[in-house]
């Protein structure tokens, strides 16, 4: 059981995945919000039940998962729409992802939250937080490239997030990620070693 938490966040297209496999790959657990999410929300998912009696089967792939597109346009319509699928998926995305923490077998856990300094309550749950940042620019056009959004679609996922600065704030450390994978990941290097270091200290202080 992993006694050290670590909080991954970013904003869109910064970078956040990359990191994580990145973390992974020196052995490190990591639990992903967004993965739970996914799985909540599959054709026989533990959300689909909930999510269905409160938007009606109109949101629901003909397989029976939960139609990504349609409620991303639902919720960026009606910020009140927004507030009622949060409710939904919030707290089992939360007792999940605690789940998963607490039977991670690494030195330290990686939990990466894209909505970390928004959602409230998982920054008490972590030893430290990460942030993943990479010029606002940069974001837009990465985010782009890989799904076909224009440009004021991708501004409006951006404006309904923190803010660059308000995640900065919040951060611990900072991965700076304006660069190609090998900058990232020699960073990532530097942090491992750094947590595996302050997961041990905690753990021999609670023995």
């Amino acid at each position: 059981m992993s006694e050290f938490v670590v909080g991954l966040t970013g904003g869109i297209g910064s970078g956040k995945s990359a990191a994580a496999d990145c973390f992974s790959a020196h052995g490190i657990a990591v639990v992903d919000t967004d993965a739970l999410a996914h799985a909540l929300t599959a054709a026989g998912g533990a959300a689909m039940p909930a999510l269905l009696a409160e938007f009606g089967p109109e949101v629901a792939t003909p397989d029976g998962a939960l139609d990504r597109s349609r409620i991303r346009r639902l919720v960026f319509a009606d910020p009140d729409a927004r507030k009622r699928l949060e409710a939904i998926l919030h707290p089992q995305i939360r007792v999940l992802s605690g789940e998963h923490c607490r039977d991670a077998a690494s030195p330290y856990v990686i939990l990466a939250v894209p909505l970390l300094v928004e959602s409230g309550g998982y920054r008490d749950r972590c030893n430290r937080v990460v942030v993943v940042d990479c010029p606002e620019s940069l974001q837009i056009s990465r985010v782009m490239a890989r799904s076909g959004l224009s440009e004021s679609e991708v501004r409006a996922i951006m404006a309904a997030q923190a803010s660059r600065g308000e995640r900065l704030v919040v951060a611990d450390d900072v991965l700076n990620n304006d660069g190609d994978l090998h900058h990232l990941e020699a960073q990532i290097t530097g942090l491992h070693r750094k947590y595996l270091h302050l997961a041990s200290q905690i753990a021999k202080a609670n023995c």
